[in-house]
């Protein structure tokens, strides 16, 4: 088949038009347009701060109720047939695609933000403040945010492996409840350049945001200042990874990465553990996450709507959170779904919510409690650099206060690389079967379209890294979870009427 046609451009080309479109004037006036894009989004957390904190709390319970009903035994394809992927190289896919990257870049330091500004009636760089911090870190990969993740993939894996419809696409999940006319239509091919718009903006964020927790750890490695050049020749070296990776595809690329960073990330815990203050690392682990337990619905559902002051950073950070979290649901469903043939919807669904739940509460115990630790110690004043912003370039001078502290960086720096690849290899894999015209339910993308889809990923990054316009587009990401939401509901509400039409639970469950 001619590769022009494996390209639905109907909908990529209007989504890379509409991506360009919006990234040169926050390039050309990117403080002005920062400033005005903050404005919007300050003004929805003051009037919408409820309403985010109910979704997540909403779509947990959607997961509980599908993982726990008639629906949860509905098998994702043939009955008969066995999953494509054991357990663990399945939980250790979506942990790398759902957790890996971007909390190399938080887990140390995330607590910093609320030690720094607490909530209302804390002392800012208190003991409570500190285990306020850590908690919430915890609490940001928890439940609500995988829910999010994770509840687009029951009817994105029906159409695909139940109904064995061709296009992985967001719009033909729809069909049962909007008809033919408008799912072949102007209006499916919305639905699906909205989706193409949010993953291309949020994996060029992606890769702006990741580039420099290599870059600083580099740059202390090798006693070399951080420039666009080192940013360039790392950022080349990743895109040859994710780009080998997500042309090899899943079972090959995704998959062996995947398992492998698991255990070399085992051994780093370990690692830091042995060598570090792995006796505090662990009291702390487990009064951060006595902490979280006790505040859990605090943090969940508090508003501060007595304290009149200005909105602390868990207030004001959370619903930023599941916006930002909302614009990558498209993506964490659709592909959750391309790999859960032969799983039952509880399967995907309590996977996704409990074992990145699992591994990044681990990461953050440890990381973040190293880095309280070397505060605590007075070894280096993190809460400074973080005020200072050099929050990346904390990172390797916790490291190094490590016996070892070299190979420390070093290690850091391998899996976080490969926490990255995995992240963006999955997108661009993702973004490619949901663009191709050939059939997703028996093949896969096109290799020529998965590497076209890495280039322009790195392009859009590298000219706004350049020449500015990454932190505007980062909030605009934020911003994008709007119409997500709706589409989210929507499409939880069109998996349940597919599987009441064709009695799922009756003839498409695995037989005792």
């Amino acid at each position: 088949m001619d590769s022009s046609k494996l390209i639905d451009y109907k909908i990529f080309i209007p989504a890379i038009l509409v991506i360009i479109a919006i990234s040169i004037p926050f390039a050309l006036y990117e403080s002005e347009s920062l400033k005005l894009l903050n404005i919007i989004f300050n003004e929805i957390v003051e009037v919408f701060s409820w309403g985010y904190l109910w979704y997540g709390i909403l779509l947990v319970a959607a997961g509980l109720y599908f993982s726990f009903s008639k629906y949860g035994e509905v098998v994702l394809g043939d009955p008969e047939e066995k999953p494509r992927f054991t357990l663990f190289e399945y939980a250790s896919i979506l942990i790398a695609m759902g957790v890996g990257s971007t909390i190399m870049r938080t887990g140390m330091l995330q607590w910093t933000s609320v030690a720094n500004d607490p909530p209302a009636g804390v002392e800012a760089g208190s003991p409570e403040a500190l285990l306020w911090g850590n908690a919430y870190s915890m609490f940001l990969w928890g439940f609500q945010v995988f829910a999010i993740f994770v509840m687009i993939a029951p009817a994105m894996g029906y159409i695909l492996h139940v109904k064995k419809r061709p296009l992985m696409r967001i719009s033909e999940s729809c069909r049962i409840l909007f008809g033919d006319r408008f799912t072949d239509g102007w209006g499916g091919r919305v639905l699906d350049i909205l989706f193409l718009i949010s993953i291309l903006a949020g994996a060029s964020v992606t890769l702006g945001l990741g580039a420099p927790i290599i870059t600083h750890n580099v740059s202390a490695l090798m006693d070399i200042e951080v420039t666009f050049g080192l940013t360039i020749i790392v950022t080349v070296v990743w895109v040859i990874l994710f780009s080998v990776s997500a042309y090899l595809g899943i079972d090959k690329g995704i998959k062996r990465l995947s398992t492998f960073n698991m255990y070399l990330a085992g051994v780093f815990a370990l690692f830091i553990l042995l060598f570090g203050p792995g006796v505090f690392i662990m009291n702390y682990f487990t009064d951060s996450v006595s902490f979280l337990i006790t505040h859990y619905l605090n943090i969940s559902l508090n508003t501060d709507s007595v304290h009149q002051g200005k909105a602390s950073h868990i207030q004001s950070n959370t619903v930023f959170w599941y916006a930002y979290s909302a614009t990558w649901a498209m993506l964490h469903s659709v592909f959750a779904a391309k790999i859960s043939q032969g799983r039952t919807i509880k399967e995907m669904i309590l996977t996704y919510l409990l074992a990145p739940t699992f591994i990044s509460w681990i990461a953050t115990g440890v990381l973040g409690g190293l880095g309280v630790h070397r505060f605590l110690k007075g070894d280096m004043g993190v809460l400074e650099l973080v005020k200072e912003d050099e929050r990346m370039a904390a990172i390797p001078d916790i490291l190094s206060t490590l016996p070892l502290g070299e190979l420390a960086i070093m290690i850091f720096i391998i899996v976080a690389l490969i926490f990255l690849t995995t992240t963006l290899d999955s997108t661009t894999y993702t973004i490619a079967a949901y663009t191709s015209t050939r059939d997703m339910s028996k093949f896969e993308p096109p290799k020529i379209l998965r590497i076209i889809v890495a280039a322009v990923i790195t392009g859009l990054a590298l000219i706004l890294m350049q020449i500015g316009g990454l932190p505007p587009l980062q909030v605009i990401s934020g911003l994008m979870g709007l119409p997500t939401i709706i589409i989210q509901f929507i499409l939880i509400y069109a998996a349940k009427r597919m599987m009441d039409e064709d009695e799922a639970w009756k003839f498409n469950i695995r037989q005792e």
